[in-house]
């Protein structure tokens, strides 16, 4: 498993069991480095025999660190968030967890999970890592039970150790490693919501034999859903005269189950060598029934079809994905502290779809039978190396190297009546990609004040595919130097500040690249066909962080983190009137636009109230608040922002504990702004406000067994959205109001 080690603790660690190692060492060890010992936890218990010509006997601790203390210790900005915050709040799933920190906002209604994105960035711009490495293409981390998860690491800035696609950040999710072979965790729950039950089962079970530790986690859930939203849309021309008026209800009956299987095993030779071996296994599978009523003024015949419009459409459709992981990793230690890795992934992922749709008139009459059936099939291979070796007691140098290579086959078959809908049925598609990089870095604390990390990365992706006559080659490299650095304020105690100054980027996404073209049978600005553009460039990024961190005597802690990215070649996805040689058509596809700067800063702020109130409640205090700003310069104001940031968003939570109790109880308050986005000169997109109230309580029975309540979503305010679109003289408006629910969740914790 690959993880970013930090010089700071491992050497600060290593060479305080050097020098108590002799008495005479232990005399001469300055100031700074009792300091440090401190500083990384690892306090050295000495006890010495009467007679001074004896040799003392001294012990070496070496305690775990705590979050805060990793924090602290990085010389890369990093959150980690450990297994107490993550069984806290009762969450069901991943990103319902990571809402709550700064600067982390999800898409999305409320309840229903989207993609995560690190400082107000849309899709693509967080990069998102599974024990260190790129999940397979089409895992969701949704789909991640997160009594499977370890930690979860919240990177701002890149290292080269890891990919530079994050130019937002990285959420490295590393799942179960600790073993305990006394302890078997096991897990049950019941969700509750519209009077829905939905049963969850976890359970690791650790064990060790001999040289072998190893731990066998899973869990197992079945969940029902059912969803209501209620669409507008208008067509207005500038005179005045309204062109369309619909409304639409859609209503949809979900239910789904899901197998995660996350065993891990570890085997440590005589000499000290270690191999890891970690699969993921992941089985998905969900039916759904849904009803729409259209109410359209005027009803008129389709000038392109010749038919009514729809007034009732019913559909059903089946889903099953299965997505596998094995990563193998073997390391070996030198006799001078250098270290070799090794690191083998393999991965397989299979996704089935299918769903039938069938449009009625307002007569009742049938106008269309609609079927979809998508397969896509997924496999990937990687290997690479790691070389790390101290130089002296404080320098930590490392190198190493990867590739992986993926493909995907993805057949897409849809007819309308019978007939294709589109060319050659859809999305059909055959690709290859392979990336290959190389990177070295350096890690060292230059003297009790200053400690800097330097990186240097160079990753390259090339992609073909290859279908009928549609040929698609498209390459990139990229080389990106980055500096971060620490300096701890002589006399304030554990407070300082971080600086930071990073390369970035993001890579076209496979489907923006070799999409083959869609056609859509009623072709226009609303309704445009789709396409890839083999030419796409990466987006390339330029960023500098600087942060203030103020440690409190206790756990707390308070910051401020300010950070800007200088954007270049931003993507875009753009409806355009294109003259293919068989007349004029709407495509809508993805270009190269030009550049973008987004900034903003963060706020956080987590401390026991008694801190500052030593008389006071027992209450733990987390909060945090982000502002952002961004602005692309090929688009008019205003709101031209970067696609789906939000202004600002806020998070306010409390955690109630008394002393000699058996129980606690907090909440949290979520809260992002309704906020306006600019895509471009003709079309906006609107996000309406999201906040959601969470609550749990938790009664602990005895050390092995606890109940907590959770509520998430109390309020269950309904979600709104819309966009508009000006073509030719008519305004294309469209409104869209979402119901959200709450949910409750029981769950009873064992330790066996």
């Amino acid at each position: 498993m690959a993880q970013s080690e930090t010089t700071a603790s491992k050497q600060e660690l290593n060479k305080l069991e050097q020098e108590t190692a002799k008495s005479e060492k232990e005399k001469t060890q300055t100031p700074e480095n009792k300091r440090k010992a401190q500083q990384r936890n690892a306090p050295v218990n000495q006890q010495s025999n009467a007679k001074n010509d004896q040799v003392q006997k001294v012990t070496v601790n070496g305690a775990k660190q705590t979050d805060t203390d990793v924090r602290r210790n990085s010389i890369a900005g990093k959150i980690v968030i450990g297994r107490e915050e993550l069984d806290r709040d009762g969450d069901s799933t991943v990103g319902e967890i990571l809402k709550r920190l700064p600067g982390v906002t999800t898409g999305g209604r409320p309840g229903r999970g989207g993609d995560v994105r690190m400082r107000g960035m849309g899709s693509g711009y967080t990069q998102i890592l599974v024990n260190g490495e790129r999940p397979p293409r089409g895992f969701s981390m949704e789909s991640l039970a997160p009594d499977q998860i370890e930690r979860i690491e919240i990177m701002r800035g890149p290292v080269a150790e890891f990919s530079t696609q994050a130019i937002a950040g990285t959420i490295n999710i590393v799942l179960r490693e600790e073993f305990h072979p006394k302890d078997t965790d096991l897990k049950l729950a019941l969700g509750f919501e519209q009077g829905r039950v939905a049963p969850n089962l976890s359970i690791t079970y650790p064990g060790q034999i001999d040289s072998l530790n190893y731990a066998l986690s899973g869990s197992i859930s079945h969940n029902g859903q059912q969803d209501e939203s209620i669409t507008h849309k208008t067509e207005v021309a500038d005179s005045g005269q309204v062109n369309l008026i619909q409304d639409q209800i859609d209503r949809t009956r979900r239910s789904s189950s899901a197998i995660h299987l996350t065993p891990r095993l570890s085997y440590r030779f005589e000499n000290g060598d270690n191999v890891n071996l970690q699969p993921l296994l992941m089985n998905n599978r969900s039916h759904s029934n849904s009803e729409s009523s259209i109410d359209q003024t005027p009803q008129v015949i389709d000038p392109i079809t010749q038919k009514a419009p729809v007034a009732r459409a019913y559909s059903s459709g089946n889903s099953e994905s299965t997505f596998g992981r094995a990563n193998l990793n073997y390391q070996h230690k030198f006799e001078d502290a250098s270290k070799l890795t090794m690191k083998l992934g393999l991965g397989l992922g299979r996704s089935e779809s299918n769903s039938v749709r069938t449009q009625f008139a307002l007569d009742g009459s049938q106008l269309n039978l609609m079927t979809d059936v998508n397969n896509t099939r997924d496999t990937s291979w990687s290997l690479g190396g790691k070389y790390t070796t101290p130089l002296g007691d404080k320098q930590n140098l490392a190198a190493g190297w990867e590739i992986e290579n993926s493909h995907r086959n993805q057949t897409r078959i849809s007819l309308d009546n019978g007939l294709p809908q589109f060319i050659d049925s859809g999305d059909n598609l055959d690709a290859n990609t392979r990336r290959v990089a190389a990177y070295a870095q350096d890690e060292i604390d230059i003297d009790a004040q200053w400690s800097a990390y330097a990186g240097l990365r160079w990753e390259g992706i090339d992609t073909h595919s290859t279908k009928s006559n549609y040929v698609v080659n498209n390459a990139s490299r990229v080389v990106n130097p980055i500096v971060h650095a620490v300096y701890r304020i002589p006399g304030w105690g554990k407070d300082q500040i971080r600086m930071g100054l990073t390369s970035s980027y993001r890579a076209p996404s496979l489907n923006d690249i070799i999409a083959v073209p869609t056609i859509s049978p009623l072709n226009g600005p609303t309704r445009p066909d789709r396409s890839g553009n083999p030419d796409l460039k990466p987006e390339s990024s330029r960023g500098i962080d600087i942060a203030f961190e103020h440690y409190l005597k206790g756990s707390g802690i308070m910051s401020v983190n300010l950070f800007a990215r200088s954007i270049n070649d931003l993507i875009r996805r753009r409806t355009e009137l294109v003259d293919n040689g068989k007349g004029p058509r709407w495509v809508n596809s993805p270009i190269n636009i030009g550049h973008a700067l987004a900034k903003g800063i963060e706020l956080e702020a987590k401390f026991p109230l008694q801190e500052f109130f030593v008389e006071g409640p027992a209450i733990d205090v987390r909060s945090n608040f982000s502002r952002f700003w961004s602005n692309v310069d090929d688009v008019r104001g205003p709101n031209n922002r970067l696609d789906q940031q939000p202004t600002m968003t806020a998070n306010l939570g409390m955690d109630y504990r008394p002393s000699a109790q058996p129980w606690s109880a907090g909440g949290n308050i979520n809260w992002t702004p309704a906020y306006t986005n600019q895509v471009s000169d003709t079309q906006t997109s609107i996000s309406g406000v999201k906040k959601q109230i969470d609550m749990y309580a938790l009664w602990k029975f005895n050390a092995n067994t606890k109940l907590r309540l959770s509520a998430s979503n109390l309020q269950a305010n309904d979600f709104t959205s819309g966009s508009s679109l000006y073509v030719n003289g008519i305004n294309y408006l469209q409104s869209n109001r979402s119901k959200t629910y709450t949910v409750f969740n029981l769950r009873l914790e064992l330790k066996i």
